[in-house]
Formats: structure tokens, sequence, C-alpha cells
């Protein structure tokens, strides 16, 4: 069974940054793409970033590109989320998720495995 623990949110005053991590289960943590989701109250679920298995490929959300990255460490079975600049907007449950493949995918049903979520508050 595939464990992943996210921490990191927390409130943030607008421009200011905060990291996200997310812990797996020992396994097969290196084997699969990763991603970032999150979902603000009243609205639907949307990808964040994602990551190849080896990490030498990302990919952004229109909405973060720039301001975010992303990256891994496979030896300690972790990814990261590095968000800049923050805005009001950026305001969600932040979710960690597992891809079934080795690449990047960009929808919910394409990660059958999800943390818990940690909330991330930006104050304007």
């Amino acid at each position: 069974q595939v464990q992943l623990v996210e921490s990191g949110g927390g409130l943030v005053q607008a421009g200011g940054s905060l990291r996200l991590s997310c812990a797996a289960s020992a396994g097969t943590f290196s084997t699969y793409g990763m991603g970032w989701f999150r979902q603000a109250p009243g609205k639907e679920r949307e990808f964040v970033a994602g990551i190849t298995y080896s990490g030498d490929s990302t990919e952004f959300s229109d909405s973060v590109k720039g301001r975010f990255t992303i990256s891994r460490d496979n030896a300690k079975n972790t990814m990261y989320l590095q968000m800049n600049s923050l805005k009001p907007e950026d305001t969600a449950d932040y979710y960690c998720a597992r891809a079934r493949a080795t690449r990047v995918l960009f929808t919910s049903d394409g990660y059958p495995y999800w943390g818990q979520g940690t909330q991330v508050t930006v104050s304007s």
C-alpha cells in the first residue's frame, strides 16, 4: 500500500514563499511520475505541477508557471513543491499524488494514490 504524507503548508502573506514536502512510503516511489494538485473551497481539484519518475522533466499549470518549482529526491522518497511569489488565489488544500505512469499526467484520474492534503492560506 502506497502512503503519501504532505507537510509544509501554513499561512503566509502575499509575496511570500512556502515549500511543501511529500513523503512516500518505501517501495516504488522512484518508478512513477508524481504530481501536485490543489483544491480551493467551492472549486474542483486542479493540476498544479508534475514531475517524471527520474525528475528530468517537469510540467506546470499556467497559473503557477514561473513561480513554483517541483523537484524530487528518490533516495529520500520525497517530492517537493517550492512556491514563491504567492498570491491569495493560491489559497487551497494541496495534495500530492503518485501517477500510474512514469511520465507526468495532467488529470486526477491518472493518479491512483493520494496524500491527505496540506492547507495553504495566502493573505492579502
